[in-house]
């Protein structure tokens, strides 16, 4: 007799046990900022293990770590803000409030591009030769992340049955959805799909320091970008939070841009075979 899958023990069932992390007096630690600097702290150090691996000064990626995290956690935050402008105009004390949530990765994306770029040109180092170094962080600190949205429960997605449901206590249901108790773990689907996009990343990086297959500058920041919002694209349409422009999910309209930038660059390096254009011209 075949088990009904969709009666399995509850053993699969995630709840969030609060956002708070550890709280000693006035000393408030919530699990949202312990994660996001846990992924920083974490990132750094790969991102400085690859370029030894690649012949790049180390120290170079702990002075861009700075720049990142200056250019996108104002810039996520701004993002969030800017499209969720209704509530947080009623409440402008909320728009720093950070450590309760709210910020955007393609926000926090767009930030760390615009610090990138401008440290490489200070730096003189090719940007893409620093983005591939911080992409597998990038992404592994994405997967890290995500779990702070499961401890705020938040960015969760449609009501459902499943083995793996998420329990959303009632004071976080959107109101149309109050007499739902169970809705999909957007996060969990996120943190897995990053995952699997880092594992794909660092095993492209290690062969390619085999020579099998060698890559070009640029390539593994481009499928970092395909490969992401790819799986990014599908987890928003579960989603019940998303940030929207009208009638659109603005994530899916940025990773749909980010899919078709992301495999236009490959084919440009691989089937144009041309260099990416960058703001300082890498020596090969």
């Amino acid at each position: 007799m075949i088990p009904d899958f969709f009666t399995l023990p509850l053993a699969f069932q995630f709840t969030s046990p609060g956002p708070i992390l550890v709280k000693i007096g006035p000393l408030v630690i919530r699990w949202y900022g312990f994660l996001i600097a846990s992924a920083v702290l974490i990132g750094v150090s790969l991102s400085q293990y690859l370029a030894k691996r690649r012949d790049v000064n180390p120290d170079l990626l702990s002075d861009l770590s700075i720049w990142l995290v200056l250019g996108a956690i104002p810039a996520a935050r701004l993002y969030y803000v800017l499209f969720e402008w209704s509530e947080y105009a009623q409440h402008p004390e909320r728009i720093i409030a950070i450590w309760q949530g709210g910020i955007a990765i393609h926000g926090a994306i767009i930030g760390g591009v615009i610090a990138a770029l401008i440290f490489a040109k200070l730096k003189r180092v090719p940007f893409w030769q620093l983005a591939d170094l911080v992409a597998p962080s990038l992404i592994l600190g994405q997967a890290i992340g995500r779990w702070g949205n499961f401890f705020n429960s938040e960015a969760f997605g449609s009501p459902t049955n499943l083995p793996w449901k998420l329990y959303i206590p009632a004071e976080r249901r959107p109101p149309e959805l109050a007499e739902f108790k169970y809705f999909h773990p957007t996060f969990l689907y996120e943190s897995l799909w990053d995952l699997a996009v880092f594992a794909l990343l660092i095993t492209l990086f290690f062969r390619s320091l085999s020579g099998k297959p060698s890559l070009k500058i640029g390539t593994l920041s481009l499928v970092y970008l395909a490969g992401y919002s790819l799986g990014r694209f599908w987890i928003e349409g579960l989603r019940t939070d998303s940030l929207m422009f009208g009638p659109l999910r603005i994530a899916q309209i940025v990773s749909l841009l980010g899919i078709i930038f992301g495999l236009a660059g490959l084919a440009w390096l691989y089937i144009a075979k041309r260099r990416l254009p960058d703001v300082v011209t890498p020596d090969l």
